[in-house]
């Protein structure tokens, strides 16, 4: 019997949102646990901002220009590398149970595996896992979770947020106390919200389990991803009146714009409702109208979920212990992409390469079996990591397709093994509007490079000191005193940056 993994991930969640990485609103005692115990990692980043991309490395261990994910809508190739298959060939049982989005969620017509298996009542296999039960943000659509709801109490699918409008677009209506935007009174019963859904299938498949079985288990929470819609009997846990406002917001708007003025043009372009280059951000909304009682509101919501993704992992960690398997398990917890929250008065996502949306929580509790020490790594690593250190974790040599590595267990492991930068890509070809750019994290500074699209010339950039001023405020990519140093991280990012896979694999949806 060899360790097992228990794979937590979570969407769209932000770092500053676990108490263990400064947190002060969610209560996340579950996880601030298992950071005490294991290894928490204080830059880590994705290699995409957006889900499916994101996703998408961490099945491969693959860059997106690699994998050929893009951007979303973008299908991962059937025939892809997946980490699970390498861990299913070498005797572990597997299973992904919540939200995948390895394939685009709007088929009306299950033209991919993930939206078929629940019409035709299968689960698996999919990817290398034998066993698949799918989840999203409501209970639309096809997803395991959407037909048990529809089956087992149609009473409660209607009081979700309504995710997209009568034109398919994602939906930009108000709601809660403030018309915050995707902000919702969802009635639903707390036990049937598919947080409790996914924990309880999940406990339900390791219960089916021989105890002398080894296993890689993917629980995948479709929170604290908008809209912010959990049950409305938890809301009252925060009162959003009294949160404070997020460091990142510019309450004063005069400084707010000058700020946004100093970045490449589309980020003013959007905060002005004049620009959109992500589907997933509302279309008919305006960053520009959000308020302050709104991102209060959005920020209470958003910590609701995370609270209830706490208790859901604290039973499954409960069951695990029933088992009797505690103590060989390995747990590694994380996110595909951050949120803007509220950061430079914006929010959701898109091509914005900061904090908000580039620093994820990522905590690894190696099994006690293993006899690893606690440990804080502040050096540079990404979710292409991730499957390299599953393969470790199984005692398997990391698959030649792999691009990333096994992740440091400390600082010194990680500068013996060359944990010096960490890049990230955006590609988003949507309504006409073309965004290309490519971001390197190294040494306190990120830098990030816009390639000519509709947006941008190619002579535009960002490049911030994480250590003078860690809100990314100010813009130092002209600063003529730091040309040399800026000019050695583009020519490192090029020379780490795979070349784009072509051609291009086509988007076949918006999402």
């Amino acid at each position: 019997m060899g360790r097992k993994i228990l794979f937590i991930t979570t969407d769209q969640q932000r770092y500053d949102t676990l108490g263990c990485n400064g947190g002060t609103i969610a209560r996340t005692p579950v996880i601030d646990a298992v950071a005490a115990q294991g290894i928490r990692y204080e830059r880590a980043h994705p290699q995409s901002v957006v889900c499916m991309p994101s996703r998408s490395t961490m099945l491969t261990g693959q860059c997106p220009s690699t994998h050929g994910v893009w951007m979303n809508g973008v299908p991962l190739s059937e025939d892809a590398p997946s980490v699970a298959e390498v861990l299913a060939d070498a005797g572990y049982r597997t299973a992904i149970i919540g939200k995948p989005h390895f394939e685009p969620f709007l088929d009306a017509f299950a033209r991919f595996p993930e939206n078929g298996f629940s019409r035709a009542a299968t689960f698996g296999p999919h990817r290398g896992f034998e066993h698949f039960e799918s989840a999203t943000h409501g209970a639309a659509g096809p997803l395991h979770y959407a037909r048990w709801l529809a089956a087992t109490h149609p009473e409660v699918v209607n009081m979700f947020y309504p995710v997209l409008d009568s034109a398919l677009e994602v939906n930009a209506m108000g709601g809660g106390d403030t018309g915050a935007p995707q902000a919702w009174k969802n009635n639903i019963p707390r036990e049937w919200y598919h947080t409790d859904w996914v924990a309880d299938r999940t406990i339900a498949w390791l219960d089916s389990l021989p105890i002398d079985d080894d296993w890689f288990c993917w629980m995948s929470f479709p929170d604290p991803h908008h809209p912010w819609d959990p049950p409305a009997s938890e809301v009252g846990r925060i009162d959003w009146r009294e949160v404070p406002l997020p460091a990142g917001y510019i309450a004063d708007a005069s400084e707010r714009e000058r700020v946004l003025d100093a970045k490449p043009r589309h980020w003013r372009a959007w905060y002005d409702g004049r620009m959109v280059s992500n589907y997933e951000a509302p279309l008919e909304w305006k960053p520009s109208t959000l308020t302050a009682d709104q991102l209060r509101e959005v920020t209470a919501l958003n910590a609701v979920e995370c609270e209830l993704i706490d208790e859901a992992i604290g039973r499954v960690l409960a069951a695990i212990a029933s088992r009797g398997w505690d103590d060989d398990v390995d747990i590694i917890f994380t996110t595909d992409h951050g949120e803007l929250g509220g950061d430079f008065g914006l929010m959701f996502k898109g091509p914005y390469h900061v904090d908000g949306l580039m620093r994820l929580p990522l905590i690894w509790r190696p099994a006690a079996s293993a006899g690893s020490t606690a440990a804080t790594v502040t050096r540079p690593v990404g979710l292409i990591d991730l499957a390299p250190t599953f393969c470790a974790i199984a005692g398997l040599p990391a698959a030649p397709w792999m691009e990333g590595k096994a992740l440091p267990l400390d600082d010194g492991d990680a500068d013996a093994r060359g944990f010096e930068r960490v890049l990230t890509e955006w590609d988003s070809e949507l309504w006409g509007v073309g965004v290309h750019l490519r971001t390197i994290t190294r040494d306190g500074w990120v830098c990030s490079a816009y390639l000519p699209g509709t947006a941008h010339d190619g002579t535009e950039g960002e490049l911030y000191n994480l250590a003078d001023d860690p809100l990314q405020r100010e813009n130092r990519w002209a600063d003529p005193a730091l040309a040399a140093l800026r000019g050695d991280l583009l020519a490192d990012l090029w020379d780490h940056q795979p070349a784009m896979a072509l051609p291009l694999r086509a988007v076949e949806a918006p999402v």
